[in-house]
């Protein structure tokens, strides 16, 4: 390969942590690109359930280098609790790295993306309230911290209290909520810097030695197409760039190195938080799809809106992504319908579209054009070779092919690993870990 990117080809929680999984059997590198811990993915094994959100899922395997990249915003709070929660459970986490151009995610910008969130009311964009937006924000406008800082605390100090300078004005006089103090954040992350220096590093020098070694390097994004800053439903979207051109730009890789781009879709669609969603369900098949999907986001822990899978979303995905190939995750989910619709075009106002309207107005108040197939009516947890499905089922994957115009590599009937069919492949990964 060497060099693979995985990205999600709707508004995210596609499933990309079961594919990096499936796939990692095959890497030496897996390197998350973009965002925080505003994403993230629950890791079963066994009796034993873990909840990743800033560290890439390479960390299970051994052999397997996980690094979080430049494009990407940490709380070294929450970095410490992951590292420390897989220590505990005898996991291995001394070949992790993180880049020391990564920003800093402060105690100041978590109390500012809640501030801002309820200052806009019923307008509210839904984050997370992690502080990510406001991380990124100080990135753009260079005044954020970023790793390296925490290896000379004078520097630290001196950029912290330019940054504080303009925060706590903030804070206080738009927010009404009490100031930061810098002695007190310097003693915190004081504290922070003694247990992570050793993980940082010069993460695009380790990432173009390995691909020139001829490693197998995982580019790993958060989030999906549709939430990315600059191509996503705007500004329901979040802060950094999810799609694939974000992994070069969030690793210091060029894009001539890139050879493959994984795009994940789940069989249906889902999304959490506000903004426009053609295809949303709001009857007895959505609450279907939400009960059985188990669609709950494990970082908000809120449940996700779902419809029918938007097929001029996933045209745009192939676009704005490069996509080689696709993997299709919980296609099980649907077993149990008669029939399923299929998103083939957008009405409005007597005008038909069969690709994503670039006007945002128009966009919201789209109304589905719908491709009507049939349901196969029978489980399909334990199949494992294409053309033991369902014909309905197989039908339905080669009708998402036909219309993306891009092979379907990859289908899950289920969140454990040998649930999975992998086509035109002989086998693939065993063992029997389990991804949500």
């Amino acid at each position: 390969m060497p060099a693979t990117v995985l990205v999600g080809t709707q508004w995210g929680d596609e499933g990309k942590g079961k594919i990096t999984d499936l796939l990692a059997d095959q890497m030496d590198i897996v390197v998350r690109f973009q965002g925080g811990n505003n994403a993230g993915h629950t890791v079963v094994d066994g009796a034993t359930e873990l909840k990743l959100h800033l560290i890439p899922s390479g960390i299970l395997y051994p052999h397997i280098t996980p690094i979080i990249g430049s494009g990407c915003v940490v709380d070294p709070q929450v970095l410490l609790r992951e590292i420390d929660g897989l220590t505990e459970r005898g996991i291995r986490t001394a070949k992790l790295m993180v880049s020391a151009n990564a920003h800093l995610i402060m105690p100041y910008h978590r109390v500012l993306d809640g501030a801002r969130e309820r200052k806009l009311g019923n307008s509210k964009i839904g984050t997370t309230r992690k502080g990510v937006g406001p991380a990124y924000t100080d990135k753009a406008a260079r005044i954020g911290l970023r790793m390296q800082d925490m290896l000379d605390m004078k520097i630290f100090r001196q950029k912290l209290d330019a940054a504080l300078a303009e925060k706590n004005e903030l804070l206080t006089k738009i927010y009404d909520l009490p100031p930061f103090s810098a002695d007190d954040i310097c003693e915190e992350f004081t504290g922070y810097a003694d247990r992570l220096s050793t993980y940082i590093a010069d993460v695009p020098y380790v990432l173009n030695q390995a691909l020139d070694r001829g490693d197998n390097v995982l580019f790993e994004g958060a989030q999906g197409t549709l939430l990315d800053l600059d191509f996503g439903t705007y500004p329901f979207v979040t802060s950094s760039s999810p799609t694939a051109g974000g992994a070069c730009v969030g690793t210091g890789v060029g894009p001539s190195r890139i050879e493959k781009v994984l795009g994940i879709a789940k069989a249906y669609i889902t999304r959490v938080g506000s903004g426009p969603f053609p295809t949303e369900l709001n009857d007895e098949i959505g609450h279907m799809l939400q009960d059985t999907g188990k669609e709950v986001g494990t970082t908000t822990g809120r449940i996700r809106r779902c419809g029918w899978l938007d097929t001029l979303i996933l045209k745009y995905a192939v676009q704005v992504n490069s996509l080689t190939h696709l993997a299709i995750t919980k296609l099980d989910v649907l077993s149990s319908l008669e029939t399923i619709q299929i998103c083939v075009g957008y009405e409005h106002e007597g005008t038909f579209y069969d690709r994503l309207p670039a006007h945002q107005s128009v966009f919201h108040k789209c109304v589905p054009v719908y491709e009507e197939l049939p349901g196969w009516g029978e489980p399909i947890t334990e199949v494992t070779e294409f053309d033991k499905l369902p014909g309905a089922a197989q039908s339905y994957i080669k009708r998402i092919e036909e219309i993306a115009g891009v092979p379907v590599e990859l289908i899950a009937v289920g969140p454990r690993r040998d649930q999975t069919i992998w086509r035109n492949k002989q086998g693939g990964p065993q063992a029997a870990r389990t991804l949500q």
